[in-house]
């Protein structure tokens, strides 16, 4: 069960340019890397599926109330990325926005929530569009409800 404290001591993305700005992300204390061109970034700590230790990575979100909004896109690679697959797993997760740090309770957003949040998603990074073309899976939406 991944939370808050997990960020740190997380093992990184395996792609290279992900992991190096997560650590710059969070050597910052949030403050390099949150917000760039528009577009804001949060770290997500999940717990690996098949060895129990925290997982770091780096996404693009969104909101939806109180709730952030990412897409496990994987650039439109056709199977799910990692940290998807953890999460559904085990839910917990560890989350830095900016400055602030907390943990969260994952879920995929319901056919009905996904008709609304996959265009303001698709508006905020529209490369997502072209993901989905790529790949004949639905890209999946979580949401994050902070639990502290």
């Amino acid at each position: 069960m991944a939370v808050a404290e997990d960020l740190d001591r997380a093992t990184d993305s395996t792609w290279d340019w992900v992991a190096e700005q997560t650590r710059t992300y969070l050597a910052s204390g949030g403050t390099e890397g949150h917000e760039s061109n528009g577009l804001y970034t949060l770290i997500v700590a999940t717990t690996g599926r098949r060895t129990g230790e925290p997982r770091r990575t780096c996404l693009i979100y969104g909101k939806s109330g109180d709730d952030f909004v990412v897409v496990a896109s994987k650039a439109g690679a056709d199977e799910d990325p990692a940290w998807f697959k953890n999460l559904e797993a085990e839910p917990s997760v560890g989350v830095q926005a900016g400055t602030r740090r907390f943990t969260a309770r994952a879920r995929v957003a319901s056919e009905e929530e996904r008709a609304i949040l996959w265009p303001q998603m698709a508006r905020i990074f529209p490369l997502y569009e072209e993901y989905a073309r790529k790949t004949e899976r639905v890209i999946p939406i979580v949401l994050l409800t902070p639990q502290d």
